[in-house]
């Protein structure tokens, strides 16, 4: 991929840098059929397509704030519109109600790689002799650039520098082959991480990398069907979870119903791990896991591992509440609300120096004195990148009067940068790589800090499902699924 630069108007705005990872962006598509819309017999008929799209990605918000998009067909005119903001700075009444369809796709983006830019936003769209199609991606393809040279070579040209518009490339470029060879062509060549949502002009499809890293699932709506990045979404506009799509499936949808398919040799799945300790909400359910589930086990786990005399266990809004829950319940030491999460901080708070921008914790997170003043204090959280939130939190938490303050991660150290579409700091960045335990306790301030142990972690998640046994753990072992170019180690999990 292209460089890893910031959304931002100048230096001088702060553009949300926490001192965590971030999921690439969230897919949706919504898929109605053409004869109940007509005819006026499905609930969900008068409202379209993008309608139902805004509102799975309103659900998906958490996964990018950067930019938003929805393209919609009715079978003869493929309609779109995005800008950078969040979803609902974009979409406005009048846009919904000229996006008339009965197909959409939609996008929200927090940018790994090529910038945050108006080209770079999705979905991305092409109209060609054939037809149209419009393609929302979640994932990052480690073949990029050969793939661009290739297609540039070749006469394509490009307006963007988003992996995304290579994949709409190769598809248009085998379409006359017939849409399931086309997107079977382009499938085969793309090499990464990828769910994705591509919309043509009579139906809906959606494909998971053969690895399965990135997530995608598949509900039933009034008069419909819906693709997602999670299953919240098909909650949002009231339908009904199906099931997850399975790792290198296609899915085609259209008025006939829904068509599945495999593609390519079966892989080892290896989804991401990630998505359970972090970025999936806490009422998904990924994989046949229930996210809250698994945080509460992760936090329980780590209890067993590293337990500690204290007063009072609290978590670190929001991704570490179940853990700090899971946490408490398994070792019997209370659990308190400790921290105020501020949630009115906008991306465009001014912190002119990268100093106040560090400092910004203080602003968003606060101790509830009531709760910790005295005590031997437990603070949970999910992970520790660079370390500058954990050193403030616990500046905070002293500041309130905490007599002792033991930090405990419900994950082991982010060690390695992700290639799969998670924006992951470079590797000199991330304060475990550079520094064991002891140090990273000293260097953020603690009495005490533990890490929950990968062992400990996959053992959490086989208890909330024994089937479910592979994922990509590569931000903590550097080892990867799919062979990156580049990669320093060179290391690649089978």
């Amino acid at each position: 991929m292209t460089g890893m630069n910031k959304c931002g108007m100048d230096d001088n705005i702060f553009v949300n840098e926490e001192d965590k990872l971030h999921d690439e962006c969230g897919v949706i598509g919504v898929y109605l059929n053409s004869k109940t819309v007509e005819d006026g017999t499905a609930q969900n008929a008068p409202m379209n397509a993008a309608t139902l799209a805004y509102y799975g990605l309103y659900s998906l918000q958490h996964r990018g704030q950067e930019s938003a998009g929805i393209a919609v067909t009715d079978g003869s005119e493929l309609k779109v519109h995005k800008q950078l903001g969040l979803v609902a700075d974009v979409f406005k009444k009048d846009d919904l109600l000229s996006l008339v369809g009965h197909v959409a796709v939609g996008h929200v983006r927090y940018a790994t790689a090529g910038g945050c830019t108006i080209e770079n936003a999705q979905p991305m769209v092409m109209s060609f002799k054939l037809g149209s199609v419009a393609v929302a991606h979640n994932g990052q393809l480690v073949n990029y650039e050969q793939l661009r040279e290739m297609l540039e070579e070749t006469g394509s040209t490009f307006n963007s520098t988003s992996d995304t518009e290579v994949i709409v490339k190769l598809i248009a470029k085998s379409y006359k082959k017939g849409l399931e060879r086309a997107l079977t062509d382009t499938i085969q060549m793309i090499k990464g991480s990828f769910a994705l949502c591509v919309m043509t002009d009579n139906c809906l499809i959606g494909a998971r990398d053969p690895n399965g890293i990135r997530p995608l699932c598949l509900g039933k709506i009034d008069g419909g069907w819906v693709l997602a990045s999670e299953s919240c979404a098909i909650d949002a506009m009231n339908g009904e979870f199906i099931r997850d799509i399975h790792p290198g499936e296609i899915v085609i949808i259209n008025d006939d119903g829904v068509l599945s398919f495999e593609f390519g040799e079966k892989t080892s799945k290896r989804a991401c791990i990630f998505e359970y300790v972090y970025f999936a909400r806490p009422d998904s359910i990924v994989d046949q896991i229930a996210v809250q589930e698994a945080r509460l086990r992760l936090g329980a786990m780590l209890a067993k591992e590293s337990p500690v005399p204290a007063d009072v266990v609290i978590g670190v809004p929001d991704s570490g509440l179940g853990a700090a829950m899971g946490y408490s319940r398994a070792s019997g030491v209370p659990y308190a609300t400790g921290i105020v999460k501020n949630k009115y901080i906008g991306r465009t708070f001014i912190a002119p120096t990268q100093k106040e921008r560090e400092n910004m914790v203080f602003v968003k997170l606060n101790a509830v004195k009531s709760e910790i003043n005295g005590k031997r204090v437990i603070v949970i959280d999910d992970s520790i990148v660079r370390g500058t939130t954990s050193r403030r939190l616990i500046q905070i938490l002293r500041r309130a009067g905490a007599k002792e303050v033991h930090f405990r991660v419900s994950s082991p150290p982010v060690k390695y940068p992700c290639y799969f579409g998670i924006d992951t700091p470079s590797r000199a960045e991330l304060i475990s790589s550079a520094h064991d335990v002891v140090e990273t306790c000293k260097e953020i301030g603690a009495d005490s800090l533990a890490f929950l142990s990968a062992d400990g972690m996959l053992e959490a998640l086989r208890s909330c499902n024994p089937e479910q046994y592979g994922y990509c753990k590569g931000c903590f072992t550097g080892e990867y699924p799919v062979a990156v170019p580049g990669e320093l180690n060179g290391k690649h999990c089978e």
